[in-house]
């Protein structure tokens, strides 16, 4: 069997996944919506080795052992399963951005993982197959499967909680300008601060909501109203934080610098620059705005203090296949 590369790009949530009704599947206790960023990748590549003992994993030139290894062999077995092979395999990834600081480098890394790992046993899966694949791994890789603007139903079952495309790249001319506050990796990772969700007393208030949160994106985006996206995606942010800090334990993600940013974003909107701000389980902050905007939200975020970079990103693709792996 031949070595296979697939890429995958992050997402951002504008209404987020927090918390779990099946930890083992990943099944969510609500619907999301997301953004993919495009220039932002993970790119993995997978070759099944009959003369390997164990799976190997490298991640940006590291061997990973451990708790990360493991998560990586879970989504194999189930490929081995489905293709029914038992060879172990090489997983070689390469982030171009921060891993594990709250900007998705897990949903980049599953949905490539699902991709490059599926067509190296031989299997040929559709999208829906793949974005459910890729949600065991880690929930949000479900949503870096499709295209541009994304929805993952929460669904009953592992059959029906996948991801499908709401809107392509091209639809809206969004961009999102991620202020780096921390680049390093964060103490308290998503899947354990999924399992804290339900201890919040506001979680339940959170999640009874979401379906009105998840009608009033949706309708933003097909009608390009960025007011309304504005609203409803801080709303959103801010109430999963909120379930966050009353969890325990409590996680308290911000750092000075993301309320900084956050509250800038609001006043530039009060003056009439389009921006508003969502910030997943990290201290750094997505400040999303029309494209045309982009350049003078950059330079205005790289003067708050605290923000040591800013990462642009336009709306992305579809995780997809390298094609010279692909002997086209």
């Amino acid at each position: 069997m031949s070595a296979i590369t697939a890429q995958a790009l992050p997402n951002i949530a504008f209404i987020k996944y927090w918390g779990n009704r099946d930890e083992k599947l990943r099944l969510p206790v609500n619907g999301s919506i997301s953004m993919n960023l495009d220039g932002l990748f993970t790119r993995t590549t997978v070759s099944f080795q009959p003369s390997l003992p164990f799976d190997e994993l490298v991640i940006n030139g590291h061997d990973v052992a451990g708790p990360g290894l493991d998560r990586v062999s879970a989504i194999l077995d189930l490929v081995r399963g489905m293709a029914k092979i038992e060879e172990r395999a090489e997983v070689v990834s390469e982030n171009n951005f921060p891993s594990g600081a709250g900007i998705a480098s897990s949903a980049s890394a599953f949905a490539a993982l699902a991709l490059a790992a599926s067509k190296a046993a031989g299997l040929e899966l559709s999208e829906r197959e793949f974005s459910r694949l890729a949600r065991r791994g880690s929930g949000s890789a479900a949503r870096s499967v499709p295209a541009g603007f994304v929805e993952w139903q929460a669904g009953t079952s592992d059959e029906d909680s996948f991801a499908f495309s709401i809107a392509p790249p091209e639809h809206w001319a969004l961009m999102d300008c991620i202020a780096v506050i921390s680049a390093a990796h964060k103490k308290t990772g998503s899947t354990e601060g999924h399992a804290l969700a339900g201890t919040s007393p506001l979680q339940a208030a959170r999640v009874g909501d979401a379906p009105r949160r998840l009608d009033i994106c949706r309708r933003a985006i097909l009608e390009r109203d960025f007011e309304a996206l504005a609203s409803v995606v801080e709303l959103d942010s801010d109430m999963m934080h909120a379930v966050m800090m009353t969890s325990s334990p409590a996680l308290h993600y911000w750092q000075s610098a993301s309320l900084a940013v956050m509250q800038a974003a609001r006043q530039w909107r009060g003056d009439g620059i389009p921006a508003c701000y969502t910030v997943d389980a990290g201290a750094n902050v997505h400040v999303i705005c029309p494209e045309k905007e982009a350049k003078e939200i950059a330079t205005r975020l790289r003067l708050i203090q605290g923000v040591t970079d800013v990462l642009t990103a336009r709306v992305g693709g579809p995780a997809k296949f390298l094609e010279e792996n692909l002997g086209d």
